[in-house]
């Protein structure tokens, strides 16, 4: 079992990271704060429910933009409440690839759509996968007697 002091460099390093690389910004950061004694998976479960939220957006993107006809009005719906979910935990690279398949929509150009549609998914599946191991590095280190650092 790996030493406590060396889970805590390995989490601060790897959170220090994701900031680095704008996957997260400081609204992550507020939303830590948030948790507390009384609910400390308080931010596993807001995550959560933003991973079910953004998958079952992205499905619906999809199906939007396969239409004969698109309806630009419903896929801009989708990618703002999408915007707004990833604003909220703050996945700043989710986000910001949100702004501009907006401005597709604006325009109605589907194939602008198609590539933003592709790059949220993509920028979604990494902030995903790195919000999933920021969360069992942070599991290892309180499993191993250790606690989290206070943000």
């Amino acid at each position: 079992m790996e030493s406590i002091n060396l889970l805590q460099r390995k989490l601060a390093e790897y959170t220090t990271s994701l900031y680095n690389e704008k996957f997260l910004d400081e609204q992550f950061i507020q939303l830590q704060q948030l948790a507390d004694e009384s609910n400390p998976d308080f931010v596993v479960e807001v995550v959560s429910l933003f991973f079910e939220d953004s998958e079952r957006l992205l499905n619906e993107l999809t199906k939007a933009l396969n239409q004969p006809n698109v309806d630009f009005k419903k896929v801009d719906a989708h990618v703002h409440q999408l915007k707004g979910s990833s604003s909220s935990i703050g996945a700043q690279r989710v986000q910001r690839m949100c702004i501009a398949f907006r401005n597709y929509c604006e325009q109605q150009i589907v194939e602008g759509c198609l590539k933003c549609l592709q790059q949220v998914k993509n920028e979604y599946t990494l902030v995903k996968n790195k919000l999933e191991t920021l969360f069992k590095l942070e599991k290892q280190l309180v499993d191993a007697g250790g606690s989290l650092p206070v943000v």
